[in-house]
């Protein structure tokens, strides 16, 4: 599956549009990652753990948008955009979305 943020594809012309995809995943953040971002928070850094679960719920979005294109015979996902949100009354959850439209590419 080709996925873009770009509307076309340069070289491989769009043949057919397929419909809008999406991707959602939530992940929870614990207590151990907060400790840590914390520490680092106060001593510079990057917060490795944080950045490991935003790369995590990333990918599983971007593979649930890939899963939902290829039921729709699509080789492609185009115009993708990607959104992050905090969500919970601790700001303890972590939501990616992501959509695009898929399309059938040669």
């Amino acid at each position: 599956m080709l996925l873009s943020t770009t509307p076309t594809l340069e070289g491989r012309p769009i043949r057919h549009y397929r419909g809008v995809v999406t991707g959602e995943a939530i992940i929870g953040a614990n207590i151990f990652k907060d400790l840590f971002a914390s520490i680092r928070n106060v001593v510079g850094g990057r917060a490795g753990a944080y950045e490991s679960t935003l790369a995590d719920a990333r990918e599983a979005a971007m593979e649930e948008m890939s899963a939902a294109a290829a039921r729709l015979g699509a080789n492609a996902v185009v115009g993708i955009d990607i959104d992050y949100e905090v969500l919970g009354a601790d700001n303890g959850m972590l939501m990616v979305c992501v959509s695009g439209t898929a399309v059938s590419v040669d």
